[in-house]
Parts: structure tokens; sequence; C-alpha cells
């Protein structure tokens, strides 16, 4: 079993890493893009955000302008898509190589300390609450805002423009969308949501370090795959529970795994948990349809 500290340092992380699966959601699954840029936005989030909080700026504006700065790197790749026609997945890749010198140039150094220093959770530990239970709450706050906000956005018009140039671009062209438009601003706004998360982590974890997006993009399709294969991603709303619902999970199940005396893993071992849950996420539900169909078959 879980102690109370793993099991809210779980929650914690996953709440963070839900962000994430709402970025990847909007690139993969409403515009179908591709999109690796997240390993590069999710740095660039903690880099920013760590640099100004270190020279005394607000930690709210510093986490402003780390959604600001994810979404830049977002339109870098887009516009590299849409205006130079290079292929999507190797616009993501250009990207997310350039900004490992970016963050390195925005640092100075490869890691930034934040243990002394204000964050956006410092006044929430003035509430009665035991110390690793405040992130939890706070970071709830956001997501929920963050669902509802982009709830409301996916059934305005932009947001349908956006979820027709997704399914079918020619034909939303046919309709007077400016397809292009809509991938600049969807793959802006998903790898906004990323550094957003990248910001949010850096100040709880207490450090922003340059290599602390290596495998963000695995961690956050793990999400999104596992949530939906628990919760059928029938509606837009449905499918932003189910990226809340996939981050905790898999979080929990990481925790559970590396905390499990009989399983005997280690932290190293991290990578190969990973692999094991997203390969399991990808295979679930096709086998519980098979089996459905002939459970079905059976009957008849």
């Amino acid at each position: 079993m879980l102690s109370e500290i793993a099991f809210f340092g779980a929650l914690e992380t996953g709440l963070i890493y839900g962000l994430v699966a709402f970025g990847i959601y909007i690139s993969f699954r409403v515009l179908d893009f591709p999109d690796l840029t997240v390993d590069g936005s999710f740095p660039l989030g903690a880099a920013v955000a760590a640099v100004m909080i270190i020279e005394g700026i607000n930690p709210w504006l510093a986490t402003g302008a780390a959604v600001l700065a994810g979404m830049a790197a977002g339109s870098v790749t887009a516009l590299l898509n849409v205006k130079l026609k290079i292929l999507n997945l190797l616009a993501s890749i250009l990207t997310m190589i350039a900004l490992y010198s970016v963050n390195l140039r925005i640092m100075g150094r490869p890691n930034i300390a934040l243990l002394s220093e204000q964050t956006v959770l410092t006044p929430w530990y003035n509430l009665d609450l035991d110390y690793h239970q405040v992130p939890v709450l706070m970071f709830t706050i956001v997501i929920i805002v963050s669902l509802v906000l982009l709830w409301r956005f996916m059934k305005s018009e932009t947001g349908l423009a956006m979820r027709a140039t997704g399914a079918n671009a020619r034909m939303a062209r046919a309709q007077g969308i400016a397809t292009g438009a809509m991938i600049v601003l969807g793959v802006a706004l998903s790898n906004g949501l990323v550094g957003l998360a990248g910001a949010l982590f850096a100040q709880s974890q207490g450090a922003a370090d340059v290599t602390m997006g290596v495998g963000v993009i695995v961690i956050g399709l793990a999400s999104l795959i596992g949530g939906e294969a628990v919760i059928t991603p029938s509606s837009v709303f449905r499918a932003l529970v189910a990226c809340i619902v996939g981050a905790i999970l898999y979080r929990l199940a990481i925790a559970f795994a590396l905390n499990a005396d009989f399983i005997g893993l280690k932290s190293q071992d991290l990578n190969l948990v990973t692999a094991v849950l997203v390969t399991l996420a990808i295979v679930l539900p096709g086998a519980r349809q098979t089996i459905r169909a002939r459970f079905t078959r059976n009957r008849q």
C-alpha cells in the first residue's frame, strides 16, 4: 500500500500532468497534429517562471509569462508546418531541439533552485492543512478552472472551427474556415497548457532543470490513452475528464509499482514501468471490444 505522502505526491504530479494531457488532447485528438514540441515547452515554462521568480517578479505573473512562452513555442512549430510546409512531426522535432538551447540561454545554467523563493504555493501553506496536501488542493482548483475554460472554448465558434479543421481540413476550407490559423492557434494553446504545467511543476518541486522535459510526450500520451480506456470520450467534456483521470491513474500506478516491495522495482525502472503502462493502455481497449464481440456472438 502507498504511504500518505506517496499518495498525495502522486496526486500532485498527476494533476500537473493532467494539464499536459489537455495540451496533447488538443494537438493529437482535436487537430490530428502529432506534436513533440511539448518535450521542449514543458522545461521552457519552468525556465521562464524560475528566472522571473528569482528576479523578484510576482510568481503569478511569472506563471503567466510561462504560458505565453509555451504558446510562442507552439506557434513556431505550427508556422513551420503551415507557412514553410514542413511535415508536422518534423517541425515539432526541430522546435523541440531548438528549445533545449533556448532553455539554457534563459536559465544561464542547467538548473535553478527555487526552495527559498516565493512561489504560487507559498500563501497556501498558511492554510490549516498538512504540508503535502496544499499542492493537491491548489492544483485541483487550477485544473478544474482549466477544464471549464477549455470545454467552453471547444464549444465556441472558434473551437468548433478548430475541431472541424482536425476532422476534415479540406471540408473546413470549403466552409470558409482559415485552417492554417486554426492550426497555429490550436498548437499554441496546446503548448501554452504544457508551459503552465512546467511552471507549476518547477514551483512544486522547488527547481527548474533543462532536462525535465524528457519523456513528457510519453507521459502525456499515456495519460490521454489510459484515460480514454477508462472513460469513453463520447463528448469533449468526457474527453477532458478522461485526461485528468488518466494522468492521476498513471501517477498512482507508477507510485504503486515503485513502492510495492513484492514487485521489486526501483527508481531506475521508471521508464520500463511507463512503457508497460502505455502498452496496456493501448492494447486493453481493443481487447475489451474483442471480448465483448465474442460474448455477444456466443449469446446469439
